[in-house]
């Protein structure tokens, strides 16, 4: 399943002088969605392209993923409001009023999954209009977000990454360094100059923390950290949105699918890594159903063989002038029958026998039988005159001697049914293997 990660270019911001940050270049390009640095991944593991292009030239993948830059995000922590989902945006906003820079309408907020009213949770909270802004411009050129997630978030364990902070463009000197800090107590942005930051991590925090950094500033971070650091690059950490349990498409900014849409975001969900021990399972279980199937099909015609090969052996044993068997039960009968006719005794089709069961059923207050007619195993006699109830009567005396009687056109033929027939039948149906 391939997953296309679009970096979101950070918020332009002014500065002292009018002087425009380091790489304003491609921010300027990118506050309207003219152009994105991508990732490409064919399996949600590796990096099979990226690049940068407009919007409409994006490459086509199963899921879309924003990532915004780490800058445009920032992280709260409060009680929840016991409030419904309706209101509970409102109710976030009120809240967290006094700890906000800007007007609480102009922000977007995002809430932590798994989380209700009266729990305390991490809130991200970053510009409505530039990131609606991105996601119309995107949807406009048939790019379609499924999440916006961040590359970082509250979580454990600690984590340190190194990497260029923005300048001037003015400046000669290289980019400095800055420290971007996450653990579960929150997310942060520190400067190495001075020794504020070094004091906040002594021995037992470098230890028990993992250390990264970008190519560029892996030499000068190793000596302020005073040991090893693990190469990252910014490609290597934008895909951590991939696993990222956050999605900042929330309140206004939800997607709003309906039909084919819906079906898509739902198979897509289905298809993330995290429900791939899920799809195991179930392709194993219908893996072990087609097995038992097949198995049962195998045991149901093994019993049909040897309940064939038993009908076959007991017709060698019993008429052992039949050579060819073909239909074993067909055959039998045959063979009963002629020895039946041979002893001169009556069988259930032919006339005295059906003479016989019908004088055993004939109603009391009915004379005799106005017409009738014979063919082999069939007696059909006229029905004119009767009543229903007395046919009826007729009918369930037969029945419970194991007759059939049939009514069609004043007229009831009385029979037998062919139990050898219908089971040589079932036989004949008997299931296979598939």
């Amino acid at each position: 399943m391939s997953t296309l990660i679009l970096i979101l270019p950070p918020r332009t911001r002014l500065h002292a002088q009018g002087r425009m940050p380091h790489g304003s270049a491609g921010a300027a390009q990118g506050e309207l969605g003219q152009h994105y640095d991508y990732l490409l991944s064919p399996d949600g593991v590796g990096v099979g392209a990226q690049g940068s292009r407009p919007a409409a030239m994006l490459p086509a993948a199963d899921t879309v993923i924003a990532v915004p830059d780490e800058s445009d995000i920032a992280w709260h922590r409060v009680l929840l409001p016991r409030a419904n989902r309706a209101k509970l945006r409102a109710a976030l906003a009120g809240l967290m009023e006094e700890a906000l820079l800007d007007d609480p309408e102009s922000l977007h907020f995002a809430i932590e999954a798994d989380t209700s009213g009266g729990d305390t949770a991490w809130i991200a909270v970053t510009s409505r209009a530039w990131l609606s802004e991105h996601l119309a411009h995107l949807e406009a050129a048939q790019v379609f977000v499924d999440r916006v997630a961040p590359s970082v978030w509250p979580d454990a364990p600690p984590h340190g990454h190194f990497c260029e902070a923005a300048s001037n463009a003015a400046d000669t000197e290289a980019a400095p360094i800055v420290l971007r800090w996450s653990n579960p107590e929150g997310v942060a942005t520190l400067c190495l100059a001075g020794n504020l930051a070094r004091s906040l991590f002594p021995p037992s925090a470098v230890l028990g923390a993992r250390w990264t950094a970008t190519p560029a500033v892996i030499a000068p971070a190793e000596r302020w950290l005073g040991t090893s650091i693990e190469v990252l690059t910014p490609a290597q950490r934008a895909m951590s949105a991939i696993d990222s349990p956050w999605n900042l498409r929330q309140f206004e900014l939800a997607p709003r699918t309906r039909g084919f849409r819906a079906l898509r975001q739902l198979s897509k969900g289905l298809m993330r890594r995290s429900w791939r021990p899920v799809r195991w399972g179930l392709a194993g279980l219908m893996a072990v159903q087609l097995l038992g199937l097949n198995l049962a099909a195998w045991q149901q015609r093994q019993q049909f063989e040897a309940r064939r090969a038993s009908m076959s052996q007991i017709l060698s044993s019993t008429y052992p002038q039949v050579r060819s068997i073909l239909d074993a039960p067909t055959q039998m009968q045959r063979e009963t029958e002629t020895l039946r006719a041979s002893a001169g005794r009556a069988g259930d089709g032919d006339l005295e026998t059906l003479l016989a069961a019908a004088a055993t059923a004939w109603p009391a207050d009915r004379g005799p039988v106005d017409a009738l007619s014979f063919e082999s195993g069939r007696l059909v006699l006229s029905a004119n005159g009767w009543s229903n109830p007395q046919i009826e009567n007729f009918r369930t005396q037969l029945q419970s001697e194991g007759w059939q009687l049939d009514i069609k056109d004043a007229r009831m033929t009385l029979s037998r049914p062919a139990r050898a027939r219908l089971s040589a039948q079932a036989l004949a149906n008997a299931p296979t293997s598939s």
